[in-house]
């Protein structure tokens, strides 16, 4: 699925569709100012929200089918440092669908999905991520951002545990709104494997 918005019509999504986002200035404060951040572990497919160090929740997520990757088309999920760039959805309805970031006013069920099959779901809400690492997840051909890599929810359906994405990070929907509730714009997100752990503190 093509995630695009233009600009024309971003000021008017921004204003009507429960968007929340900052300018990277004020991202980096949050970043070094607050001690709550999430860590994704593509190896366990899990994601933990963190407060001083420790875990306060862990999720199940589905990551990209493809592995871990930053380049642009890869289908891969970016590792590295990031942060939550832009909350989306805040008051939808659970099961919402979502196109290029706006509500297409329909609910997912079985029977709109039997309808679509080759529909990327995207639904209840979004954690747009942006890198922090310039040359390894941002700017260029691997810009987290410019790649519309998200946290968001999908089907209920959907095998948590088991990569199957195209790149972003699938929740269960009671999940993302949970997580949702519980980060700001600004936020840090560090997704990580094994062999990406080493010298990565936030």
């Amino acid at each position: 699925m093509k995630r695009n918005t233009t600009k024309r019509f971003r000021g008017a999504f921004d204003a009507s569709s429960g968007v929340q986002d900052a300018s990277l200035p004020q991202d980096r404060k949050h970043c070094t100012e607050s001690g709550t951040f999430v860590r994704v572990d593509l190896d366990r497919q899990c994601l933990d929200l963190r407060s001083g160090g420790e875990p306060i929740r862990r999720y199940p997520v589905s990551t990209a089918a493809n592995g871990p990757g930053e380049l642009q088309d890869s289908g891969c999920t970016p590792r590295g440092k990031h942060i939550i760039r832009a909350k989306i959805g805040a008051g939808a309805p659970r099961g919402a669908v979502f196109a290029a970031r706006r509500p297409t006013g329909e609910i997912y069920t079985p029977a709109l999905a039997a309808g679509h099959p080759h529909r990327d779901w995207i639904l209840t809400r979004i954690l747009w991520l942006s890198g922090l690492e310039p040359g390894r997840n941002r700017l260029g051909r691997v810009d987290t951002m410019r790649r519309y890599i998200y946290i968001h929810g999908c089907p209920d359906d959907v095998d948590m545990s088991t990569p199957g994405s195209h790149g972003c990070i699938r929740m269960r929907n009671d999940d993302v709104i949970d997580l949702f509730d519980r980060v700001k714009v600004g936020t840090r997100v560090v997704i990580e494997t094994r062999k990406s752990k080493r010298g990565s503190a936030v």
